[in-house]
C-alpha cells in the first residue's frame, strides 16, 4: 500500500495555489512550489524554517496571533478570510490544521482564486 504522507504532499505539491503551513510556533514548515515561486521576491525557499511573524507588518501579525487564538477557543474555529487581491481576484483565508482529536497543530494559507479557467476541458490528446 502506498504511504499516504506521499499522497498528501502530492496534492499540495501539484496545486496551483500557494500553500504555506506554519506549526504554532509559527515556523514556515512546508512551502508548496507555488508558493515558493509567489513569495521568491522575499526569499522564497529560505522562507522555510523562518517566522511566518517576521514576513508581515505589525498589524498583519496581531491579526494572525489574533486569529491563532479563535482557532484554539473551539475546535469548530477553522477558517477566517482574510485578503482580497483585486489585482489577481483571490481571496485568502487562514485555515486551521488539526489532528485526529481536533487539537490545533497549526494553520495555512489558503488562495482561492476567482478567475475563470482558460485551460480546455480536458485537453489531454
Amino acid at each position: 500500500m502506498m504511504d499516504n504522507y506521499l499522497l498528501f504532499k502530492s496534492v499540495l505539491q501539484q496545486d496551483r495555489a500557494p500553500i504555506v503551513l506554519c506549526d504554532l510556533s509559527h515556523k514556515i514548515v512546508y512551502m508548496n512550489p507555488a508558493a515558493v515561486k509567489n513569495y521568491e521576491k522575499y526569499g522564497g525557499e529560505k522562507l522555510l524554517g523562518q517566522s511566518l511573524l517576521d514576513c508581515h507588518s505589525e498589524k498583519s501579525r496581531n491579526m494572525i496571533l489574533k486569529t491563532v487564538e479563535w482557532f484554539k477557543k473551539d475546535k469548530n474555529n477553522n477558517l477566517v478570510y482574510t485578503f482580497k487581491n483585486v489585482k489577481l481576484n483571490k481571496d485568502i483565508y487562514m485555515v486551521a490544521l488539526r489532528d485526529d482529536e481536533g487539537e490545533l497543530i497549526g494553520y495555512y494559507e489558503k488562495h482561492e482564486f476567482r478567475t475563470d479557467e482558460t485551460m480546455k476541458k480536458y485537453d489531454i490528446d
